[in-house]
């Protein structure tokens, strides 16, 4: 195999007119014959790409072949991932392939010396550029920016990734976060230019919002203590007492992540960089819900939710509860409420007074069980004699003075 061949151009292979055919070549034709030898540059564009590898046309009478391997500095599946048919491309000569009649070229070569600088320069100034993920690997992302281009884990996104695994043909906007030539090393950053990105976005839409607003946003994350709502590119914080007007245990309880909301701009504040959301607050109260649903006399269900020294409280909608006075918990004395309910208990009440305009309901559980049978005033024997005798019981014997001796009084007038 030659390591320098002289590859007549083809503009120099139309047929040589037949009163010249003695000549062995033209002057102008000699003018049209360049010596290539390995380690050149040369420019020409994609015509064909088949088993893997590009066909280049140089503008030769040999055309250039550009291996996978040869195509980008990281690994590929396909060359179509790398080029395509009528691109233009510059590549260095590896090696000459007189039996072929072939150049092969490499065009990660050329793109490797190139990008050197480059890289250089963005990261001297910071400047961000956009990279398109050509692998998912253990650990995070590779691109090829002239060179292995890799993007750790942690610094995709603003927010842990889980799955990468479609990350790949993506494009990001990053920025070179280390650099180094002589170990081929270089990294990058896409959560650098995110959070730059938000933070920007953020004091837009911070100047913006007022208290009291009701927003539609985008549930991003959930934790413990509450859950963090994308509202135009920024998140607030929906405190976990904040989502519903009942009792959250966790936030994953109501809302989930992904989820559309609504919800009500409680507080700003822009030097620290926090906003407080409601979600409970941008959604009627339970008082307002179950205006004209019960009325005086209504017989409810409801769950025991606290014990006080003078009665029960009763949930009977969520979040209303109305108050059973410790008289109104049973028929016996009661002298605690804990002797006769527990938390949690659901039992059967009386709406007694049910006033939605001042939140209040005062409700009735022994009003709902049938009183015991009262104590006889007197013994059954005493009152049979009674009944035998025709002599009213002492409970009809009322009469007035007037009654018994009006006509005695008369005379004293």
């Amino acid at each position: 195999m030659s390591e320098e061949i002289n590859v007549q151009e083809s503009a120099a292979q139309e047929p040589v007119a037949a009163d010249n055919a003695a000549e062995t070549v033209t002057q102008d034709a000699l003018e049209n014959v360049v010596s290539l030898k390995k380690g050149d540059t040369v420019k020409g564009t994609i015509v064909k790409i088949e088993d893997n590898q590009a066909y280049v046309s140089l503008g030769y009478k040999y055309d250039g072949v550009i291996p996978l391997r040869e195509l980008s500095n990281v690994n590929l599946e396909n060359a179509s991932d790398a080029v395509q048919i009528g691109q233009e491309v510059e590549a260095k000569v590896v090696s000459i392939n007189d039996e072929k009649a072939s150049l092969v070229l490499s065009k990660r070569q050329i793109d490797g010396a190139k990008a050197w600088d480059d890289l250089q320069s963005k990261f001297d100034s910071g400047e961000a550029f956009e990279v398109t993920v050509a692998d998912v690997v253990k650990g995070g992302l590779v691109a090829d920016v002239g060179a292995r281009g890799f993007i750790p884990a942690s610094m995709v996104a603003r927010t842990f990734v889980e799955d990468f695994s479609d990350y790949k043909g993506r494009t990001l906007r990053v920025k070179v976060k280390e650099i180094d030539r002589e170990n081929n090393k270089v990294i990058l950053s896409a959560k650098e230019v995110l959070e730059a990105e938000y933070e920007a976005q953020k004091q837009t839409v911070m100047a913006a919002l007022q208290p009291g607003q009701v927003l539609e946003g985008t549930v991003q994350r959930l934790t413990p203590f509450g859950a963090f709502v994308d509202i135009g590119g920024v998140d607030g914080l929906v405190h976990v007492s904040e989502i519903a007007w009942t009792h959250v245990a966790h936030p994953a309880d109501v809302v989930s992540e992904g989820q559309k909301v609504n919800v009500k701009v409680l507080s700003v504040d822009s030097s620290i960089g926090k906003i407080k959301l409601s979600i409970k607050a941008a959604q009627p109260g339970p008082w307002e819900s179950v205006n004209g649903k019960f009325n005086a006399g209504d017989i409810v269900t409801g769950v025991v939710k606290r014990l006080v020294s003078f009665g029960a409280f009763v949930e009977i909608a969520p979040g209303v509860e109305g108050l059973v006075h410790i008289s109104q918990i049973a028929h016996r004395h009661v002298a605690t409420p804990h002797e006769v309910l527990k938390e949690g208990q659901e039992v059967q009440a009386k709406i007694l007074d049910f006033n939605p305009a001042e939140k209040r309901v005062s409700l009735s559980i022994k009003e709902t069980e049938e009183a015991p049978a009262q104590p006889e005033r007197a013994p059954r024997e005493s009152r049979g004699r009674r009944e035998e005798a025709n002599i009213p019981a002492p409970e009809s014997m009322s009469f007035t003075l007037a009654e018994k001796f009006g006509d005695k009084l008369s005379k004293f007038k």
